[in-house]
C-alpha cells in the first residue's frame, strides 16, 4: 500500500467578488475529482491575512461598489497599468506576507494557485525575495487586463479568451507562460440533466419564453425594484426567474411586489443549481461579471447585459458584445425594448448561441487543472529574467 502524503495544491481567493471565490471551487472541485495524489487547500487570503479588519472592509467594499462606483472607477483606472500610485496603493495590500509565508510553510504546497489579483502579487514578492520557491499559477477571473494581475515572478497565467492572452503578451508577459482556457466553472455545468427532465422538473412551459435574471453573489441589480417592476411592460407573457443570491431584502419585497404579476414569475435567494435554471432560459440578463458570464456560455445561454459595474465589469462588457455572445442595454427602456424584440424575433439569440458554441467550452475548469498540474510537475521557472515584462512597463510608466 503506497502511504505516500498527498500533494497539497493551495488555491489562494477571496470573497471582495463573487467570481474569485467560485473559480477556487471550481479548481478544488477538479483537483478532488481528477488527481487522486492531490489534495487541495482553499484560503480565504483577506480573511486570514486580516481576520480582524475583513468583515468590515469587506462591508465597506461591497457598500462602495454599490453607492460610491466612480470612486472604484477613479481607482481602478488610475492603476490599471503600472505607475508610482498603483504601486504605492498595491503596496498596503501586500502587508501580509508574512502571514501567507507562515501558511506556505505549514502546508508546504506543490503549487500556489492564485484566483485573487493580490494574492498573486504577494506570492510574486515572496518568490523575488527569495523566502519561496514554488510554482505560482495566476488564474485572472475576467476578461480584461490589470497591472495588479501581472507579477515577475508568476510561472503561468490561465485567461478566459485569446484576446486577453494577446494583451498581456504586450504588456510584456512571455507567450509560453499564458494558458487560455476560458475561466474555470464548476463541474456541475458538464453533468446537467437533460433538458426535457428539468422542464418538468421547474413545471416549465417549453413554448414560453423564458428569462432568467442574475444579480451576482450579492444581489445588485440595475434600479432595484423599480427594474422589475417595468418588466410588467412586456406585451407578452413570459415566464421569469429571479436569482437574488444573498441580498434577502430584495427577494422579500420582489415576492410582495410581484405576486399579481402577469408573467409566471419564481424568484430565488442563493441558488446552488443555477446551472438548471440556465439550461432552460432563453436569455439571460446580468452584470457582465466573468464567471456568471462565463457559465452562461458554457451552457450557450445568450447574455443581455445591464447595470455593468465601472472597471473590469465594463471592460469584459465591451469584449461580450463584440466577440457576439452577448447584448447591452444601457437604460431601462433599452432594456424593456431589447426583452421585446427578442421575444418577438428569436434570430439574435440562436446567432449568439451558434457564437458560443463556436468559442467557449464546458471543460474549462480541467483544461485549466492540466496548466495547474504541468506546473507543479515542471517546478518554478528558473534562471529566466522578466526582462519584457519590466521595460514594458517602464515604458508604460514613462508615457503616462
Amino acid at each position: 500500500m503506497n502511504n505516500r502524503e498527498k500533494d497539497k495544491y493551495l488555491i489562494l481567493s477571496a470573497t471582495f467578488g463573487e467570481g474569485h471565490k467560485q473559480v477556487a471551487n471550481a479548481i478544488s472541485e477538479a483537483v478532488n475529482e481528477m488527481v487522486a495524489d492531490a489534495e487541495p487547500i482553499t484560503m480565504d487570503i483577506m480573511e486570514w491575512i486580516h481576520p480582524n479588519l475583513y468583515p468590515i472592509s469587506h462591508y465597506i467594499y461591497k457598500k462602495s461598489i454599490k453607492k460610491f462606483p466612480q470612486v472604484y472607477s477613479f481607482l481602478y483606472k488610475k492603476t490599471r497599468v503600472k505607475n508610482s500610485f498603483s504601486v504605492k496603493l498595491n503596496s498596503i495590500f501586500l502587508s501580509g506576507m508574512q502571514a501567507v509565508l507562515k501558511i506556505i510553510q505549514e502546508i508546504k504546497p506543490k503549487v500556489v494557485v492564485s484566483t485573487y489579483p493580490f494574492a498573486a502579487g504577494i506570492i510574486s514578492r515572496l518568490k523575488e525575495q527569495g523566502l519561496i520557491d514554488i510554482p505560482a499559477v495566476t488564474i485572472i477571473t475576467d476578461y480584461t487586463d490589470h497591472s495588479y494581475w501581472i507579477h515577475p515572478s508568476t510561472d503561468q497565467y490561465v485567461v478566459g479568451s485569446a484576446r486577453l492572452r494577446d494583451q498581456l503578451i504586450v504588456l510584456g508577459v512571455e507567450a509560453n507562460k499564458i494558458k487560455n482556457t476560458g475561466i474555470p466553472v464548476r463541474k456541475s455545468f458538464m453533468d446537467v440533466l437533460p433538458k426535457d427532465l428539468l422542464l418538468d422538473k421547474y413545471m416549465i412551459n417549453p413554448n414560453m419564453f423564458t428569462l432568467l435574471i442574475m444579480g451576482g453573489g450579492d444581489g445588485f441589480f440595475g434600479k432595484g425594484i423599480s427594474t422589475f417592476k417595468a418588466l410588467e411592460s412586456i406585451s407578452t407573457p413570459i415566464q421569469l426567474f429571479i436569482v437574488c443570491g444573498k441580498n434577502k431584502k430584495l427577494k422579500t419585497q420582489l415576492e410582495w411586489e410581484l405576486k399579481g404579476s402577469k408573467h409566471d414569475v419564481r424568484i430565488f435567494g442563493y441558488c446552488d443549481k443555477v446551472e438548471e435554471l440556465m439550461a432552460i432560459s432563453d436569455l439571460m440578463i446580468s452584470k457582465p461579471g466573468g464567471v456568471t458570464t462565463s457559465e452562461a456560455m458554457a451552457m450557450d445561454l445568450p447574455i443581455l447585459l445591464y447595470h455593468s459595474l465601472p472597471g473590469q465589469e465594463e471592460d469584459n462588457a465591451e469584449y461580450l458584445c463584440r466577440s457576439g455572445f452577448a447584448l447591452s442595454a444601457k437604460s431601462e427602456k433599452e432594456l424593456i425594448a431589447q426583452i421585446e424584440n427578442l421575444v418577438r424575433d428569436s434570430a439574435p439569440l440562436r446567432w449568439m448561441k451558434q457564437r458560443m458554441k463556436k468559442y467557449q467550452t464546458k471543460t474549462s475548469s480541467i483544461d485549466a487543472l492540466h496548466v495547474i498540474i504541468e506546473a507543479a510537475r515542471r517546478g518554478p521557472l528558473r534562471n529566466v529574467t522578466d526582462s519584457r515584462t519590466i521595460q514594458k512597463q517602464k515604458e508604460i510608466e514613462v508615457s503616462i
